[in-house]
């Protein structure tokens, strides 16, 4: 069973890079910037981590990024599953609290504005599907599940937040629906994993929120994908069987 991670920032990976013992393997992606860390945890057993990567002295962020690294770690590592773990907003409005970690059983974007007929509507806001085995997951764990809608922008606009309402949305990101985009390409199933650094209906300054609690998130982030690791390492969900 290969499992493999894709993640923004390596801040959002540290703590799981920490806990797993995970080496990196240098240039494995040259002259791409992302990254690789893996380690071999049992004889059925491999786990990836790829980060974005690095340009101009910071972490990569963003749907483009997460495109690339996508498509370079489905390409070169052949996963059976792909898992978008990272940071997120959320509405206290809606149930989230910081440094609470949902799976996402739902993605898509929320900044596509195309008009025209319903395909090209349908076709931006990508509404794809996510691992057949995330209720289950969710479930075994006592996980809460939200949909994740994305955008290319750490705030929000009016237009924004009126497509994530109309659509159900409950968490806010700025890769997830990238990742799964690839994902669907290359018909690779999808798990999101985020954890709440930002209340998008508070009073808060959004990047002073999520930089105040990107640590707390990241943490707590860690605890549950060593949980969804060990599940899975245990019961497959059906990924041994290839039931994706």
């Amino acid at each position: 069973m290969n499992i493999t991670f894709v993640v923004a920032m390596l801040d959002e990976a540290q703590p799981f890079i920490d806990n797993f013992g995970v080496r990196e393997v240098p240039d494995f992606f040259s002259p791409l910037p992302c990254k690789l860390y893996r380690a071999r945890l049992d004889a059925e057993t491999e786990l990836h981590v790829v980060l974005n990567g690095q340009q101009h002295g910071s972490d990569l962020v963003g749907c483009e990024p997460a495109c690339v690294a996508t498509q370079a770690a489905i390409q070169r590592l052949n996963p059976d599953l792909v898992i978008n773990s990272g940071t997120c907003g959320g509405f206290r409005s809606k149930g989230a609290d910081i440094a609470r970690v949902y799976l996402g059983n739902g993605v898509m974007f929320h900044d596509r504005r195309v008009p025209g007929d319903d395909e090209w509507g349908t076709q931006a806001l990508g509404n794809y599907d996510v691992w057949n085995g995330t209720g289950a997951l969710a479930e075994r764990l006592n996980l809460p599940v939200g949909k994740v809608t994305t955008g290319s922008s750490l705030d929000m606009q009016p237009c924004d937040l009126q497509i994530i309402n109309e659509n159900g949305g409950e968490l806010k990101d700025m890769e997830g629906a990238a990742v799964a985009f690839v994902c669907s390409l290359y018909h690779v199933p999808i798990l999101l994993v985020k954890s709440v650094t930002d209340l998008c209906d508070s009073s808060a300054e959004t990047f002073e929120e999520f930089r105040r609690n990107l640590a707390r998130a990241s943490e707590e982030l860690c605890r549950v994908n060593v949980r969804i690791i060990e599940e899975l390492r245990v019961s497959g969900l059906g990924l041994r069987d290839n039931e994706v």
